[in-house]
């Protein structure tokens, strides 16, 4: 971040203040922010450091695959409070989310810069991936970008998002990961450990039953994760608490189950509470029991395993550790 300034939270671009214009601005619709994408953001962090300007990130919500859908159908991986927390992390001065609809996806490439990047940013520089477009008929390629570019003024940086060189990393990549529950590939993609937020709410109180009271959340209907059995980190009114989450109900109603969590050595009553949570660990799949004592011991294993993935946490990078649900030397 810009020394002096504050991060800044944008919601379009018809007021942007004057200290955020003329800077280099990174531009994409993000969803994850995974290493692909901060490949992206320390391009423009780069640029905008060597230029002695601001630096920021601009982006769309809701995502355009969902405004085009007939029903929202895409299993988002940041929502626009957790896209500004990582944009936030990374350093950059601003976020300026643009709402994406059907008359924005209308406007021609060569009217998008004109209006949004050259009147209401004045960008001095922008950086985009290799696979982004924008603009009617996305028009708008990396090329025609570059075009642009040089007739106004301003520097393009395209970025191919590989991972290791070979690969490109993408947020299908990471949403098959978590589809699978494999939480090892899909942290290691995002370069974090993935967490999501949401509000607890009163459930069917059977884990109390069974010794293990439950935070129960509502999570988006499109919600792709595997279900079964993780080990977490909880942050609640800034924090933070180990648990085990369970997500998915085989032996009772599952249909569209919440996310139960269990958070160890916790005895408080937060109902309409706001919770983050982040992923640290598969231990296993979605099991049926012969009765509830099977299940009660299996249950008892589970949160020893989960003990011992939470204590053995560590920052997968710097971003990580900047996102504060898991300290330590960057593992």
């Amino acid at each position: 971040m810009t020394a002096g300034k504050t991060f800044a939270r944008l919601d379009g671009l018809s007021a942007v203040p004057t200290a955020l214009k003329g800077g280099v601005v990174a531009i994409g619709n993000f969803d994850g922010c995974h290493r692909g994408h901060q490949q992206v953001f320390a391009t423009a962090r780069a640029m905008a450091e060597k230029k002695g300007l601001p630096a920021l990130v601009l982006t769309f919500e809701p995502h355009p695959r969902d405004v085009f859908a007939p029903n929202p159908f895409l299993y988002r991986l940041t929502y626009a409070d957790q896209k500004a927390s990582l944009v936030a992390a990374l350093g950059f001065d601003a976020v300026a989310f643009m709402e994406f609809s059907r008359d924005l996806a209308s406007v021609e490439a060569s009217e998008f810069v004109a209006r949004y990047l050259l009147e209401a940013l004045e960008v001095s520089g922008v950086v985009v991936g290799a696979d982004f477009h924008f603009g009617k008929g996305r028009a708008g390629t990396p090329d025609f970008l570059l075009a642009q570019g040089e007739q106004h003024g301003f520097s393009v940086e395209i970025c191919d998002m590989l991972d290791d060189g070979i690969e490109p990393v993408s947020s299908s990549r990471v949403r098959d990961a978590l589809a699978g529950g494999n939480i090892v590939t899909a942290n290691s993609l995002l370069g974090y450990h993935h967490f999501f937020s949401g509000t607890v709410i009163e459930g069917d109180k059977r884990g109390r039953d069974l010794g293990y009271p439950t935070a129960n959340m509502v999570v988006p209907q499109t919600f792709g994760l595997a279900q079964g059995v993780y080990a977490v980190r909880v942050r609640l009114d800034g924090e933070l608490f180990d648990g085990i989450a369970a997500y998915g109900k085989p032996m009772f109603d599952n249909t569209r189950p919440p996310f139960e969590t269990f958070i160890f050595d916790f005895d408080r009553t937060i109902y309409g509470k706001a919770l983050d949570i982040a992923l640290l660990g598969f231990i296993r799949g979605q099991m049926t029991f012969d009765g509830l004592t099977p299940l009660i011991a299996q249950m008892d294993k589970d949160t020893a395993a989960a003990r011992i993935i939470t204590a053995q946490a560590r920052p997968l990078s710097e971003l990580d550790a900047a996102l504060g649900f898991v300290d330590g030397s960057v593992g």
